[in-house]
């Protein structure tokens, strides 16, 4: 992110003051509740406890983190109008929702899941398979908090004028998170989600309105001058890139869908009807969010014409510096949205920390190094390994690779190959435990392979994608070759009445 001239000392302020905030909230979340650190379902879960309001929000923060703003607005801004696409991947990830997410959390509330492998694990009753899936996840997951690390690094840095090094800011709010995820947990997590995704809405929202006011308050204009000047940002985009927006939607729509952290959001809903009704909102938030941002980037186009790459990096920095001076409402109302920024990073990688954490203790260590340890130590080993995990990723940080967009994508390759184990088996009862261990393994090769060896995409699509075709050949034909032999009485009730239910 772009310096913001406008900042410095003020903006000191500003991220002191979410900072205590997220700490008292981490306090008073977790003050008076005796099983929040002594049982998984309390501290991961937030005692399957979380109403409409609290759940909405930190479904929303999920989707949503400050990367969003940083990250999507300079993309719209090199590849123009084809950009859209960005609203429409994240409107599949609702729908994608909705399609396991009932089913599941029936399922989830009835066996007491603390982990999405908890589901593979009940459904496949192979060790194989599930730690396939463990390692797949912890993957993405690893990778996406990376990203986080690198955003919060520059957003601080960019607001403070530089005054806060990129390295010290990555350090003290890090410290920050721990703290009060130490202290709350899911509890702590959702509520300071609460107060970063309304303060990231309405941010959006005026940023939107001060750079319209910037070129004379009407995007027609804009439109007519990036159709002018650079009308490859506004013409029919050509068969590659149609080809790519397709692969994007299948690799972030159903890989997104199954974020572990996204998972345990719909086993910490108080009810399937909370759940439900929180989806239904959730539905209006890509065009809200995202589209909004997309525009931002339209916008940029006209405002600082001609950046290159590396520059358009720092195009919402540079923006917010233009809005800043409009007047003083706009000035703090851009310290405090850059401020909500670096909160929205943060209630993202704590969402990502917490999952990857649980992860850990439960499925690594609770299943196969300690089965007969006692909830409590093993929320106590997540912790401690969650820490651990932080320090190797803030050594990576260091030196970030690439731009946050590339990063952003190249999570997604290995954990989408577990969607076909992870939903299929939702569904379709004849699906083989071997077929899916072969497949998801297929797939990551392909995938990994693709991606090590320079080729993200082939005809523009991605090598997650191909990767994923291959898994749901290989599930689907070796099923119907060997069908899956139900071993658990349980399971086959749950399938049938989850079916019977649908």
């Amino acid at each position: 992110m772009n310096d913001l001239a406008f900042a410095g000392t003020d903006g000191i302020i500003i991220l002191s003051a979410f900072a205590i905030i997220m700490l008292l909230i981490g306090y008073f979340s977790g003050r008076g509740e005796k099983n929040l650190h002594h049982t998984l379902s309390g501290y991961y879960l937030a005692g399957r406890n979380l109403g409409f309001i609290a759940l909405f929000f930190t479904l929303y923060a999920t989707q949503y983190s400050g990367n969003t703003i940083v990250g999507y607005a300079p993309t719209a801004y090199r590849t123009g109008f084809s950009w859209i696409q960005s609203i429409s991947f994240m409107t599949i990830i609702i729908g994608i929702y909705l399609l396991f997410a009932p089913r599941l959390y029936v399922i989830a509330k009835k066996r007491n899941f603390v982990t999405p492998t908890d589901w593979i694990d009940h459904r496949f009753k192979s060790k194989a398979v599930t730690l396939l899936s463990i390692f797949l996840m912890l993957w993405g997951l690893g990778n996406y908090l990376l990203e986080q690390l690198v955003a919060i690094g520059q957003a601080v840095s960019g607001m403070t004028g530089g005054t806060i090094p990129y390295q010290i800011a990555v350090i003290v709010f890090v410290a920050v998170m721990l703290a009060y995820e130490w202290m709350g947990g899911m509890k702590a997590v959702a509520f300071t989600d609460v107060m970063q995704g309304i303060v990231l809405m309405i941010g959006i929202i005026v940023f939107l309105i001060g750079g319209l006011y910037l070129v004379g308050g009407n995007f027609s204009d804009v439109t007519r001058y990036v159709a002018e000047l650079e009308p490859a940002k506004t013409a029919v985009p050509p068969m590659e890139v149609n080809i790519n927006w397709l692969s994007m939607l299948l690799l972030v729509g159903l890989g997104a869908s199954i974020y572990p952290h996204a998972v345990q959001r719909i086993y910490s809903a108080q009810s399937e009807k909370t759940l439900k009704k929180s989806f239904a909102r959730m539905a209006w938030m890509p065009p809200i969010t995202t589209g909004l941002v997309f525009m931002v980037g339209i916008i940029g186009i006209m405002l600082f014409p001609g950046l290159d790459k590396t520059g358009s990096e720092q195009l919402v920095g540079l923006m917010a510096n233009e809005i800043a001076a409009i007047n003083p409402f706009y000035y703090w109302i851009m310290i405090i949205f850059f401020g909500g920024i670096v909160a929205a990073i943060i209630s993202t990688a704590d969402s990502v920390l917490l999952s990857f954490s649980s992860m850990l203790s439960n499925d690594v260590y609770g299943k196969f190094i300690n089965p007969k340890a006692s909830e409590h130590k093993k929320v106590m080993v997540g912790k401690i390994c969650g820490i651990i995990a932080i320090i190797i990723l803030l050594w990576i940080a260091w030196n970030p690779p690439g731009t946050l967009y590339e990063i952003f994508v190249l999570k997604f390759e290995l954990l989408v190959q577990v969607f076909p184990a992870f939903v299929l088996g939702l569904y379709w009862k004849r699906l083989s435990g071997k077929a899916v261990f072969w497949g998801m393994l297929a797939g990551a090769i392909l995938a990994g392979v693709l991606t090590l060896t320079g080729y993200k995409t082939i005809y523009g699509i991605h090598g997650g994608v191909m990767g994923l075709g291959l898994n749901f050949f290989i599930c689907i034909a070796g099923s119907l070759l060997a069908p899956a032999v139900s071993k658990s009485k349980g399971l086959e009730e749950d399938l049938t009445a989850i079916n019977l239910k649908a």
